[in-house]
């Protein structure tokens, strides 16, 4: 069975930064597109970034470009999202994921079918 557990979430100021991680059990990572997205209350759930597996290619949605990275470890079998320069409308649940099939990507909400729980990331003064 896989699971996926994200942790780093919390409450920040705006302009900081935090890391979210994502430890992943029953599936070795390594052939599996991977992303992060997130959910902010009343609206639908958005792609923030996907990872691929076979050549390193990296989707960001353009409101986190230059803010947010991407990132794993094969060895830990864990995801990472990086955050910097964080906003208000970064507010929102955000869940990880790992892709449907092996040797894909995409940044499609659909191609993704194993996910985690969520974490809470608010940020507010």
């Amino acid at each position: 069975q896989v699971q996926l557990v994200e942790s780093g979430g919390g409450l920040v100021q705006p302009g900081g930064s935090l890391t979210l991680s994502c430890a992943v059990s029953g599936v070795t990572l390594e052939p599996y597109a991977v992303g992060w997205f997130r959910q902010a209350p009343g609206k639908v759930r958005e792609g923030v970034s996907c990872l691929s597996a076979f050549d390193g290619s990296t989707y960001y949605v353009d409101s986190v470009k230059g803010r947010f990275t991407i990132s794993r470890d094969i060895t830990k079998n864990t995801i990472y999202l990086q955050m910097n320069s964080l906003k208000p409308e970064d507010t929102a649940v955000y869940y990880c994921a790992a892709a449907r099939s092996p040797y894909s990507f995409s940044s499609r909400l659909g191609s993704f079918g194993s996910w985690g729980q969520g974490t809470q990331v608010t940020v507010s003064s």
